[in-house]
């Protein structure tokens, strides 16, 4: 009955792709393998209830190198480890003699997690098999097989159970931020809209007047210059922007430095704003000083403990323009879970080529800046 949704899942799972950001071997893994095989070679030397101590540390020393491509190959790896352990258990039972093994094969543990942190579906699901087998087999030429059976799903299970967790933790963070960038870059579509909208207006409105009488050289040559005005504004507007935005249905007023000047009130705590920047800044890079302004003095109000004045100033110069937002509060801020909204005023001043950095000030309290170039953003 329930049978068609257990094959969509598994097909679902099966067919989920591989962890983006998996590489290949680096130095840290040559690292790993290198100090894992000398602590071998010790523990091998010094245990004396080993066994087989010369094959036991051959045998592990030859595995490790499968941890070099536990990222990009995590079926490969972990079949190899499987299929090289479970013979050493066999090779032992049958010269009657006890399993044991080196201290050291818990490093092992990694290939399970990296199973579940970068592998395809169709390598979790093969490889979970190959795992179940392999211990099953190793678990039975022990003994005491249940014991064995329960030490062995403690320790892969959690290692497959700590990958799988990271790995949705990984994806939840990016998906999330994709989210931020989705909203910043229709937010400053609408921005890109009411600008474009507005200097394409004025054309329109000169090039009516000039074609209404053009045997008036005086009105044509005054509209040809409000025309080539406000199209070198337009031109700039547009390269401001990094990529074609999509912009969506329902427009709304842009913000500008004027709605910056209203940021300023009595508080408490109060907020004082400067603004010392040309009132013909490009619409877009008005818009986003606004908005990186009012999530700064909205964090501030939030977070800032004991804080008695925030502080906004705005500068610009031939080629950059710049806001500050600076609290004298305590150091309290939004713990790892929040910072969507500081998240998205980076990405939006990304977009035009400019940074966002917040951090504790020196003289005290905390401090929001943010730079947005006047040139050669495209």
């Amino acid at each position: 009955m329930n049978a068609t949704p257990l094959r969509r899942r598994f097909a679902a799972a099966w067919s989920r792709p591989r962890a983006a950001g998996g590489d290949g071997p680096g130095p840290r893994d040559v690292a790993l393998v290198t100090a894992a095989a000398a602590v071998s070679a010790v523990e091998g030397a010094l245990r004396p209830d080993l066994v087989w101590p010369p094959a036991t540390v051959l045998a592990t020393v030859a595995i490790l190198p499968v941890l070099l491509w536990r990222r990009t190959r995590p079926l490969l790896g972990v079949a190899a480890m499987t299929a090289a352990t479970s013979a050493l258990a066999l090779a032992h039972a049958l010269a009657g003699a006890d399993p044991d093994a080196l201290v050291t094969t818990f490093v092992f543990l990694a290939m399970p997690y990296t199973l579940f942190r970068w592998g395809s579906g169709r390598d979790r699901i093969a490889g979970a098999a190959v795992l179940a087998a392999g211990l099953l087999f190793t678990s039975a030429l022990g003994r005491d097989p249940v014991a064995d059976t329960v030490a062995g799903v403690v320790f892969f299970g959690g290692a497959c159970l700590i990958g799988a967790l990271r790995r949705e933790r990984v994806e939840s963070r990016a998906r999330q931020l994709d989210t931020v960038r989705a909203r910043e870059r229709e937010a400053l579509a609408r921005d890109l809209h009411d600008t474009v909208a507005h200097h394409v207006s004025a054309i329109l409105i000169r090039a009516q007047v000039a074609s209404a009488d053009p045997r008036d050289a005086g009105r044509v040559a005054e509209s040809l210059g409000v025309i080539e005005s406000e199209a070198q504004a337009v031109l700039a507007d547009m390269r401001s922007l990094v990529r074609t935005l999509r912009a969506p249905a329902g427009y709304a007023p842009t913000a500008g430095l004027d709605e910056l000047a209203r940021l300023a009130d009595p508080g408490p705590p109060p907020v004082r704003v400067r603004v010392e920047a040309p009132a013909d800044l490009p619409g877009i890079a008005a818009s986003t000083l606004f908005r990186i302004a009012q999530e700064g003095v909205t964090n501030a109000r939030r977070h800032a403990r004991g804080a008695t004045a925030i502080e906004v100033a705005v500068t610009a110069d031939a080629d950059a323009v710049a806001v500050v937002v600076r609290d004298d509060g305590g150091p309290a801020r939004p713990g790892p879970g929040g910072g969507h909204g500081l998240q998205g005023m980076a990405e939006r001043a990304a977009l035009l080529g400019g940074e966002v950095a917040a951090g504790p000030d020196p003289a005290g309290g905390w401090v929001l800046r943010a730079s947005l170039p006047l040139r050669g953003a495209a």
